[in-house]
This record gives structure tokens, C-alpha cells and sequence, in this order.
């Protein structure tokens, strides 16, 4: 997807899947304006669970039909400056949560369907043949990798990593014939989805290990997570 911040109302309305909400949670850590965001439409959303509904007086219709004749016309549109969009966004949230209220069903679609609108990372997350080994970590948090042979690509969606020990960096492998090829560096962050690099189709498994700031060219420990494929599901 190429603009993360649109997926903010589904967010708010917990209607994403884990694996887009771990990318969201690691947004937001660094997004001021979808934490606020989510923070007005999260209010929203709770005020419209103490509404109640009351039956309009008779005389509302024809008080209104009677005052058109004296609404003035709209002004010309002015083009709003850039960003103001984002501005209206929490209200435009909150007219579509009370129609939800007034008709009681919504179908929410925060991605397009077309496929070519979406980044590598999200065509391998959802892809039909997608499948997915977890490893639990203990106190070092827990990581899935997903992997499509369509897309002959595979990623990872880290949970609460611990961070890499000082002066050391994570770095992913793919095991290809009989060795492990190098596959990327994790990022700095307790919660993230990265895409590895290198041919994922043909691999057996992925691994995680702990090796000098930089990345090595070959493992220098052995993984502290080992990916098994022929166990993804």
C-alpha cells in the first residue's frame, strides 16, 4: 500500500489483521498526526455507543421545506491548501460512523484489490499461496515469516523484538543448496514487517543472527531463530 496512513480508521476500529496491525503499531511510533488520528476517531466511536434515538417532531418538515427558499447558495469552491485533507479526515470518519449506527453493517476495504497498487511486502502478505512458520522467541519476542513461491518472495513480521546487542545488528539469511546467503538486516525496532531480500522460492528456510553492526557476509553465530518452511502453513 502506498500511503499507510489511510489505514488509520480501520485501525481505530480494530479491523486489521495482525500482520497489518504490527506494521501500523510500528507507523505510528513515528507519525504524530495518524496517533491523533486515531485518538479522535477511538472518542468518536465511544460517544456514539451512549446515543439514543428519538422520532423528529412533525413540525421539523415544514419548517425546513419552508427556510429553502432562503438558504443562500454555496460560494464558489476554494481549494484548500495542502494537508487540510488530512485535517477533515477524523470527521469524515465520524459521518461514516453514524450511518454505520443508523443502517448497523459496514464492509471496510482499506486496501485496493487491484494488485499492482500494492507494495512487494503487502502482495507477498496476501498472497493466495502465502505461508507462514513462527518462532517464539521467549523474552525476545516472537517473528513470522511469510512466504509466496509465487512472488518468490518471503517476509518477516517481527513482535516485540529486544533490541540487538550494543554494537550488533540482526541479520537475516535464506538457506539456499547447503549454506545460508544474506537476506538483509532487521530494522532497530520492536515491532516491524521487512521484506528479505534474495530468492525465497527456492530457499528451505530463513534465520535470524546476531552479527557485527553492518551485517556479515557469512554467519558468524548460529541463528537464534531458524524458519523451517517445509513447516510453514
Amino acid at each position: 500500500m502506498s500511503d499507510i496512513h489511510k489505514l488509520s480508521g480501520a485501525y481505530a476500529l480494530d479491523a486489521l489483521d495482525d500482520f497489518e496491525r504490527a506494521r501500523f503499531d510500528q507507523h505510528l511510533s513515528t507519525c504524530e498526526d495518524c496517533r491523533a488520528e486515531v485518538a479522535e476517531m477511538r472518542e468518536t466511536a465511544a460517544l456514539l455507543a451512549e446515543t439514543t434515538t428519538f422520532a423528529p417532531p412533525a413540525s421539523l418538515r415544514v419548517s425546513v421545506l419552508s427556510g429553502i427558499s432562503q438558504v443562500r447558495p454555496l460560494p464558489p469552491e476554494i481549494r484548500r491548501p495542502e494537508g487540510a485533507e488530512r485535517r477533515w479526515f477524523p470527521l469524515l470518519v465520524a459521518a461514516a460512523l453514524v450511518i454505520i449506527t443508523g443502517l448497523g453493517a459496514l464492509a471496510w476495504q482499506p486496501w485496493s484489490s487491484d494488485e499492482s497498487q500494492l507494495s512487494a511486502t503487502e502482495q507477498v502478505l496476501q498472497a493466495k499461496d502465502a505461508k507462514r512458520v513462527s518462532v517464539d522467541l521467549g523474552e525476545a519476542g516472537r517473528a513470522t515469516v511469510v512466504r509466496s513461491v509465487s512472488h518468490n518472495a518471503a517476509v518477516i513480521v517481527a513482535e516485540d523484538m529486544a533490541p540487538a546487542p550494543e554494537g550488533k545488528v540482526y541479520e537475516l539469511w535464506l538457506w539456499s543448496g547447503d549454506k545460508f546467503v544474506p537476506a538483509g538486516l532487521m530494522p532497530n525496532s520492536a515491532d516491524h514487517t521487512t521484506l528479505l531480500e534474495g530468492d525465497a522460492a527456492v530457499a528451505g528456510a530463513a534465520g535470524i543472527t546476531i552479527e557485527p553492526a553492518g551485517g556479515s557476509e557469512k554467519p558468524t553465530t548460529e541463528p537464534i531463530a531458524l524458519f523451517d518452511f517445509s513447516e510453514a502453513v
